[in-house]
Formats: structure tokens, sequence, C-alpha cells
């Protein structure tokens, strides 16, 4: 109990050193990159709360308009969509009802993998020389060090829980060393479980869920968090040596 207090306060003290580098950082800007950065903000934040997210019969509309094209352009726009703080699930159970269970599960998995990586490559191309140095305080160094060598089960294992926003578990990720395979591989593998449920239950738009989904959902949360404490508690093979480290 002991150790575990003296983490916390380890680790409040890495985020307060966070916060203060960030403002320190942020200060140093020129006048124009912090107009660019408040802009951007602001048109994404205003697109979230703002913006509706077309439905099933919008979508139907669009497809008999664009024709064979559609596939490629909900696609598309599956991938952008989702490298923002959006619902996912409207484009996940709208690809099972446009365009079948098989289908739409490859759409939504591919799509959601692309955009995952993307998201990745862009906030770790943003922040990361920034981050790097500061990964190396203890509080968040042995954490870093195990998504670096064994990420994938981590990121598997959170993939399966739902209540586990899918886009800041991309952004967070992007400020570990975990690598982009192991990361592409991990959200491809444990997205497929809640993605079939999106896919093949379209009631989920209703917000009336079967009691079948919620069950599916349920117990895809406890292998999530099952996988995260099996990775726990196994030891971590150094890159470099044959030990393991804890």
């Amino acid at each position: 109990m002991s150790s575990f207090m003296s983490w916390i306060k380890s680790f409040a003290e890495f985020l307060s050193g966070l916060l203060k580098d960030a403002v320190a950082s942020i200060s140093q800007w020129s006048w124009t990159r912090r107009l660019i950065v408040a802009a951007t903000t602001i048109a994404v934040l205003a697109v979230i709360f703002f913006v509706d997210l077309p439905g099933v019969e919008q979508l139907r509309t669009w497809a008999d308009g664009a024709g064979s094209w559609f596939i490629a352009l909900f696609w598309l726009c599956y991938v952008i969509l989702t490298l923002f703080p959006l619902p996912r699930t409207i484009w996940t159970v709208s690809a099972g009802v446009l365009f079948g269970p098989v289908t739409g599960l490859a759409i939504s998995l591919t799509a959601l993998t692309v955009s995952a990586v993307i998201a990745l490559l862009v906030v770790r191309g943003l922040l990361g020389e920034w981050m790097r140095p500061r990964l190396k305080h203890p509080a968040v160094a042995g954490i870093n060090a195990h998504l670096e060598r064994r990420g994938w089960l981590a990121i598997a294992s959170l993939r399966l829980v739902a209540a586990v926003p899918f886009s800041l578990l991309n952004y967070a990720a992007a400020l570990t060393a975990i690598s982009v395979g192991q990361f592409a591989v991990a959200t491809l593998v444990g997205s497929i479980p809640t993605t079939a449920i999106g896919v093949f239950f379209g009631d989920l738009l209703t917000g009336q869920m079967h009691p079948g989904i919620i069950a599916a959902m349920i117990v895809c949360a406890l292998v999530g968090i099952g996988g995260l404490i099996l990775d726990s508690r196994m030891p971590v093979t150094q890159l470099s040596q044959g030990n393991t480290v804890d």
C-alpha cells in the first residue's frame, strides 16, 4: 500500500511537471502559431458539439446518389471522422446495415485501424520529441518501457473495453514508446469483438439495446480487464538482454 501511495505521489509530480513544461513551451510560441492552434481547437470542438452525424437513412440517400463509389467514400469518411473524439458507433452500425455483416465488418476494421495509426503518427510527430525525455520520469519510465516491449497486449485489452474512448487511446498511445506495428495489430485484433457487435446489431442506434448486446459488451470488457491483469503480472523481456524486468 505504501509503495502504491508513493507511486501516486510520484505520478502527481510527473503530471504537475508536465503541465508546467507545457505552459512554458506554449509561452515560447509565436502569436501566429498560438492563433493557428487556438483556431484549430475551436473548429474541432465546434464539429464535435454542433455538427450532427448523419443517420442511416441519410447515408442510404447518399449511397443511392454516389453509386459504386459510395463504399470508398464511406470508408474515407470513417477514417477521417474517427481521428477525432467523435462517437464511431453510427459508422460501425451503418456499415453493417448498408453493406452486410461481412463487408461491413471488413470496412469498419480496416477504416478504424488506418485511422488509429494516422492519429498515432500525427500526435507522435507533433509531440513525440517534446514528450520523449519526459517519459524518463520514475513514475512512468517503467510503464513506457513495458509498452515498448509488450504494448500489444495492453492496447488489445483496452480495445475490448467499450467504455475506453477509441480516439483518446490513440492519442495516449502516441506519447508512449509502443511501436506502430504492435499498435496497428493490437488495434485490429482487439477491435474485432466490439466492432462485430456494432456491425451485426443495428439496434445499437436506438439507445435501447437488446440484453444480449449488453451481455456481449460486458463479456468483452471482462476479457479486456483480464488481459490487463495478465499483462501486469507477466515479466517483460528486455530487448537487449536475456533477463527480464518486472
